[in-house]
């Protein structure tokens, strides 16, 4: 468990020092923080399949280290054959060490995984919050790829305590995130 105090010690020394400056906050409190990670999958194949649910669920543990839960339907649709109260998704919300850690696992090991890799988007919400979407869940190393049925994708949300996208892309960067227009400088 040592890696997951790196993140967390180079914010404290670093990084609080590094947003300080660039953006002259007087108190290292203002300086915006990384809350939460949620790792999420939309699952609509699972109407026709309830196994793609399981598996998803032990495929999002395995890979963030905490248990995901499903999300389910909240109403009915019948042209996608959905039913209330149907899981249809799988979530996981990750917090303090285990969220630094997997943001290091991901930053370190899964992006430079992904083929004709270039750097990822940098269009945050309005708030500072950043979402990032992965086509396949085989780039993390925890998913065996011989085990595979089916190839998912996931959406992975950095919700940080920033009031805008600038400061929000800033604390990001300095995370380690590999933003296209930041390889565009290099």
């Amino acid at each position: 468990m040592a890696s997951t105090t790196t993140l967390k010690t180079d914010y404290r020394e670093r990084i609080v020092a590094s947003l300080m400056k660039e953006f002259g906050y007087k108190s290292p409190m203002q300086v915006p923080v990384l809350q939460k990670i949620v790792v999420n999958q939309g699952l609509g194949i699972a109407v026709a399949d309830k196994k793609i649910i399981e598996t998803a669920i032990n495929e999002l543990t395995a890979i963030t280290g905490q248990k995901a839960v499903a999300t389910y339907s909240k109403k009915d649709i019948s042209n996608f054959k959905l039913r209330k109260k149907m899981p249809i998704g799988v979530m996981v919300t990750l917090r303090h060490d285990k969220m630094y850690e997997f943001l290091e696992r991901l930053v370190r090991v899964a992006l430079p995984r992904i083929r004709d890799f270039k750097g990822i988007e940098s269009k945050l919400d309005g708030r500072g919050n950043y979402t990032l979407g992965i086509e396949e869940q085989i780039i993390f190393p925890e998913i065996n790829i011989d085990n595979i049925t089916k190839i998912l994708g996931m959406n992975i949300t950095f919700v940080t305590s920033a009031q805008t996208d600038e400061e929000g892309y800033a604390l990001l960067k300095e995370f380690g995130l590999p933003f296209k227009d930041n390889a565009k400088k290099n």
